[in-house]
């Protein structure tokens, strides 16, 4: 969700709209359908996963890699797939990226081995790194300021439509095992859609570029993406090897390599201005508190989902459909819960509401943990309901205001900046939360297990793990407190408009 949520403030000195053509709710569209699918493609993975652990005998830190790979590739290209599309075109980089993205879930679809499926998840991480970016850039260089509302709008129903449909589509495909394929068709279903894609996009999106583009920083991309490495790898082959020495040696080489990429950023913003990391933002307070909480949010939910989904199917035995099915009362209250926050009560309450936000999800996750605990393998899918439902509410709260919350005392020249860095961020801490899962959840669970014992091993791992996001949530209720008590509503395409012009209401996904 954090894609499009967390992109909703490029810097607009860049995108000067042309007049409107007509051929541009057919771009919209395009680019819509290139949203869900990276949307529905995050989402489905993590319900075929015991499917390909069970089919494609991948290994436990294979499984995390999966899909750990993915938000580390999507991650570390994120910002420099805006600046491509800045200086070469965004039209250009969006033909790339959706081509590139196919291409790699054709492999992912194809993979002979877990070590290809990992690999070619990696690659469609980074395609979807530069295929990202440019969607909301088009948007903004196609439609003037005042159909911009009317647009995010839309952009709110299909973040709401990924979030519901990506589990239930996974778990159906996965089910019918058409052709024999098992969960292979969860990748292979991008081919025909993205191939459409790009041929329409071809033809009927408008090329634009950045007049003042920033450089690239492939030097800091280089650091960021060597420093997650030396933290995740270890993290996830640790417990299989046996934690060796060289590992804690990696992981805290990762911190030498951090303090490299905050000096080389230094000098790189001195030199010509156009950094990776914009270090000047983490002056501001808020910025800088509001990135710990994208950051250890994106851990909390790295964790929960992927424990989530090999509770249900391994643990307790369900089917895909029903371990799908079982998480749609979530996905609702949180698309209810996000409308709810930002057009009602953020402009009421300010940042109380994201704060009750965490309070209400830990208590969810605390409730799910008493409920996991009380029935034991003999859990029905309408006892998960109520917790559930109290999760999503807290986290539909959240989601959606956070944003602006964090954005709201940024310059405004650094606006583009700073959003960018908000959804990297992000996406890293969820790959950080993936890989803690070798610690949190499986390093509770024997190595040598009967068919008797892994239903019970992995419900008590996920009691363990449901811990650790209920301290999470505490810690981000804590970090909450140093956001402005009344974040600034970023209008999209307001300071453009004439004063006469009616204001779009603020739609954030």
């Amino acid at each position: 969700m954090g894609s499009y949520v967390s992109s909703m403030t490029p810097n607009d000195s860049t995108l000067a709209p042309p007049a409107p053509d007509r051929a541009r709710w057919l771009a919209l569209a395009i680019v819509m359908t290139a949203a869900f699918m990276d949307l529905v493609d995050v989402t489905i993975v993590n319900i075929a996963i015991p499917s390909i652990k069970q089919s494609a005998h991948a290994s436990v830190s294979q499984i995390q890699w999966i899909t750990a790979g993915y938000a580390l590739a999507f991650a570390a290209g994120l910002i420099t797939g805006g600046r491509l599309g800045d200086i070469h075109g965004r039209k250009r980089l969006f033909l790339l990226g959706i081509g590139g993205f196919t291409f790699a879930s054709a492999l992912c679809g194809f993979a002979a081995n877990p070590e290809m499926l990992v690999a070619s998840r990696l690659l469609q991480g980074g395609m979807a790194a530069l295929m990202v970016p440019q969607v909301l850039s088009i948007v903004h260089a196609t439609f003037p300021a005042h159909e911009r509302g009317k647009v995010f709008g839309l952009f709110g129903a299909i973040v709401g439509l990924g979030a519901v449909s990506g589990p239930l589509l996974g778990a159906l495909l996965t089910e019918w095992n058409l052709f024999g394929l098992e969960w292979r068709p969860i990748f292979l279903i991008n081919l025909p859609v993205g191939v459409l894609a790009w041929l329409l996009g071809r033809r009927f999106i408008t090329e634009s570029k950045a007049p003042r583009a920033m450089k690239l920083d492939l030097v800091g991309v280089a650091l960021v993406t060597l420093g997650l490495l030396m933290l995740l790898y270890p993290l996830t082959r640790g417990r299989e090897l046996g934690w060796p020495l060289w590992g804690y040696g990696c992981m805290a080489g990762s911190l030498v390599v951090f303090a490299a990429l905050v000096s080389y950023e230094k000098r790189k913003a001195a030199k010509d201005g156009s950094p990776l990391v914009e270090l000047s933002l983490f002056r501001v307070k808020s910025f800088a508190a509001g990135i710990a909480v994208q950051t250890v949010f994106g851990v909390a939910l790295g964790i929960f989902f992927l424990v989530w989904t090999l509770y249900m199917q391994i643990g307790l035995g369900w089917s895909p459909l029903r371990a799908g099915l079982t998480g749609v009362p979530f996905s609702l209250a949180v698309s209810t819960a996000a409308g709810l926050s930002v057009q009602q009560l953020v402009p009421r309450f300010g940042r109380k509401v994201l704060q009750a936000g965490a309070l209400v999800m830990g208590a969810g996750v605390l409730l799910y943990l008493g409920e996991a605990r009380h029935y034991g393998l003999a859990i029905a899918s309408w006892q998960m309901a109520l917790p559930l439902v109290v999760m999503g509410v807290g986290m539909g709260l959240i989601v959606a205001p956070l944003t602006d919350a964090v954005l709201s005392e940024v310059p405004r020249e650094h606006a583009g900046s700073a959003s960018g860095l908000i959804n990297t961020v992000q996406q890293m801490g969820n790959a950080l939360g993936l890989g803690l899962v070798s610690v949190v959840f499986f390093g509770e669970i024997g190595d040598r297990l009967t068919q008797a014992q892994v239903g019970p091993a992995f419900v008590h791992a996920f009691q363990h793990a449901l811990w650790w996001v209920a301290g999470i949530m505490g810690a981000i209720f804590l970090l909450m407190s140093a956001l402005p008590k009344r974040p600034a509503q970023h209008v999209e395409g307001a300071e453009q408009e004439a004063p006469a012009a009616p204001k779009e209401p603020a739609l954030v996904p």
